[in-house]
């Protein structure tokens, strides 16, 4: 048997990790292995599109098997790997079958994490990470829709906050439960929290700040009943969306004897401590130059570092370095994400928050780290530039509309 290369996930990362050996030129088989039964599927329009009944499935996809055959790509699907075994440079399958490897991907994703409370394996307590979760969240939705039964969202992250913004289009109840002191506070600005506290809240959200859960409440036939608190209160609820995070997928790695630190450990290009296998997506963590571990969620991040990890094996040096940027998309506000916020000491508004149109700049010691812009893509793209290209705008600068920061660029 040809051992090509194999990539275990046929997600965002798999797909781009396989059509960039091609662009590269590796002429050898490829296996695409993904464990759920459908093909590679888009996930951002799960909390959004897709669970508002406004996306068909061939949307969904993000390749059509046929496609990859045209590439010369094998998809598995419904295949899980059990091990891998790195002396005989091999995958250990669940149906007890043997898959050699020249080199191996590993885009394995990330699994959402679940709430360790009394009460929360009850019928109705979902999370969304798959198009299988997506799938049974609608079914539990349009139920919940038919009786006017509320929704309670635990967790008022990106996916929390997206599946809330579009329950309330379906004229659901909905209760956001956050236990920080404000939404979004490891990636937001406090103003930016607090308008998006404020969007949420003009839709009619209920928002519990600070909310210390006690358990889960049931009915006799073991579904959700509502949202038990340390003080006492109960949140109704016909559904439960646990949106609390993620866990990256690094036990296949780690069971190998490859570096995981809460992630499957790559260099900027994807490399493992294995120069046979690279890894790229949400199952991966880098080493910042400040020695923080930095794990990204992104569809870009799984993007670049996936060609990065193709470049790798084939021998090619292309180190994944741009500017991160993210999104999210709530009611008709697009939130666009550049750069890492973290440790920003000082916020600085560009616009008018009460005109729905406005950027969020995060400075630290005096130097500009992130942007953040609502319905500004303009903002956005230019954020995006003097962050790649290290162009620092001063506070004033920033500050002043009539100031062109685009101008920066040119000097």
């Amino acid at each position: 048997m040809d051992a090509g290369i194999v990539i275990v996930g046929a997600g965002q990362a798999g797909v781009q990790a396989a059509e960039s050996l091609r662009t590269l030129g590796f002429a050898g088989s490829i296996t695409l292995l993904g464990e759920e039964p459908y093909g590679p599927y888009h996930r951002p329009p799960l909390s959004k599109a897709w669970l508002a009944g406004e996306m068909q499935a061939e949307q969904l996809a993000i390749r059509a098997p046929d496609m990859l055959a045209r590439k010369n790509i094998l998809l598995r699907t419904g295949v899980q790997v059990q091990s891998i075994d790195r002396n005989a440079q091999c995958l250990r399958l669940d149906d007890g079958s043997s898959l050699p490897y020249s080199g191996l991907v590993l885009a394995t994703g990330a699994t959402p994490r679940s709430l360790s409370l009394p009460g929360a394996d009850a019928q109705g307590v979902l999370p969304l990470r798959s198009r299988a979760d997506a799938d049974a969240l609608l079914q539990r939705l349009g139920w919940c829709a038919e009786r006017q039964l509320p929704l309670v969202v635990v967790g008022g992250g990106f996916i929390g906050l997206e599946v809330a913004a579009t329950a309330r289009k379906k004229g659901i109840p909905v209760t956001v439960l956050e236990a920080a002191p404000r939404l979004l506070g490891r990636v937001l600005a406090p103003l930016l929290s607090q308008w998006y506290a404020e969007l949420h809240q003009g839709h009619g959200v209920e928002l519990v700040l600070n909310a210390q859960l006690a358990a889960i409440q049931t009915h006799a036939d073991g579904s959700v009943a509502g949202v038990q608190m340390q003080d006492g209160r109960v949140y109704p609820a016909g559904l439960v969306l646990v949106g609390i995070g993620v866990q990256a997928n690094d036990a296949l790695a780690h069971a190998a004897g490859l570096p995981c630190e809460r992630g499957i450990v790559v260099d900027d290009c994807g490399r493992t401590s294995d120069p046979l296998i690279v890894a790229a997506g949400d199952c991966t963590v880098r080493r910042r130059a400040n020695g923080d571990w930095l794990r990204l969620e992104s569809v870009q991040n799984a993007n670049e570092q996936a060609k990065s990890a193709a470049a790798a094996l084939m021998g090619q040096e292309k180190p994944f370095l741009a500017t991160p940027w993210f999104w999210s998309d709530q009611y008709d506000k697009k939130l666009q994400m550049a750069g890492l916020s973290m440790g920003a000491d000082q916020w600085v508004l560009r616009g008018s928050l009460a005109s729905g149109a406005f950027s969020v700049y995060h400075f630290k010691a005096g130097a500009l780290i992130a942007v953040d812009s609502v319905n500004s893509s303009r903002d956005h793209l230019g954020a995006r530039k003097l962050l790649d290209a290290g162009v620092q705008p001063t506070p004033a600068q920033v500050a002043d509309l009539d100031f062109d920061l685009a101008a920066l660029l040119t000097r």
